[in-house]
């Protein structure tokens, strides 16, 4: 990636965080870093948009659903500081894609290799639901980071929601999408028409974790089938 590409990654990120579009996000994305949880006291809270993170030659983009309110608004990065984290980063170390097993504070040193974590909201949502309108006022983000990570083949798709909003990018981008229209599914594999590998995966979440419907073997055998697509010839 060219030195002009990366700066305006950085500068977009920049943006990110003082982003204040959406009424109901700041509201609640500051009463969570205001009150805190007992556990966490002691922190200081993020309270902010999430920056996006990684390698910016990345060919695996990883698209996630919104920051947690005591995770990534808290410590100030996606995926850290919570049991989706630990769950999505062992299993990246494992395939060589994160240099560390586990994500829990933004200066922990943690580095990602040929991957890229964004996501389709960028502040903490009460109850974890996002409105519409929400997602749609964040979609110009993912839209400028696809235009400068330039080397994306395959973009996995944590959730529906994810998964969803990539097929939006898609046509707000002014792609045809595939017919009949990509599906979401723990597993599902779908070539797009910009080049790129749409998979999908249930989100790690704790409720999907500790029920049994998200497995390690069956996340590590996602990951395992888009390090196949990554090989080189496929």
């Amino acid at each position: 990636m060219d030195r002009e590409a990366v700066t305006a990654l950085e500068e977009l990120q920049k943006t990110v965080v003082s982003c204040t579009r959406c009424p109901r996000l700041v509201a609640h994305r500051e009463e969570v870093a205001r009150v805190k949880r007992r556990m966490y006291m002691d922190w200081d809270y993020w309270g902010r948009p999430l920056p996006s993170f990684g390698d910016p030659e990345a060919r695996l983009l990883i698209l996630g659903l919104a920051p947690a309110a005591h995770g990534g608004n808290r410590t100030g990065r996606m995926f850290t500081g919570d049991s989706s984290a630990d769950f999505l980063f062992r299993t990246l170390h494992r395939f060589g894609f994160a240099s560390a097993p586990t994500s829990r504070r933004r200066d922990d040193g943690l580095t990602l290799h040929d991957a890229y974590i964004t996501a389709a909201l960028r502040c903490a949502p009460p109850a974890n639901k996002p409105l519409r309108d929400e997602l749609a006022s964040c979609e110009h983000y993912l839209l400028e980071e696809l235009s400068l990570l330039r080397e994306v083949r395959v973009v996995l798709g944590l959730g529906k929601i994810a998964f969803d909003a990539y097929l939006r990018s898609c046509t707000a981008r002014g792609l045809s999408l595939p017919s009949p229209r990509p599906k979401f599914g723990h597993g599902v594999s779908y070539p797009m028409p910009d080049g790129s590998r749409l998979v999908g995966a249930y989100h790690p979440s704790r409720q999907n974790t500790q029920t049994g419907r998200l497995t390690v073997e069956a996340f590590d055998d996602v990951i395992e089938g888009v390090k196949r697509l990554l090989e080189p010839g496929d």
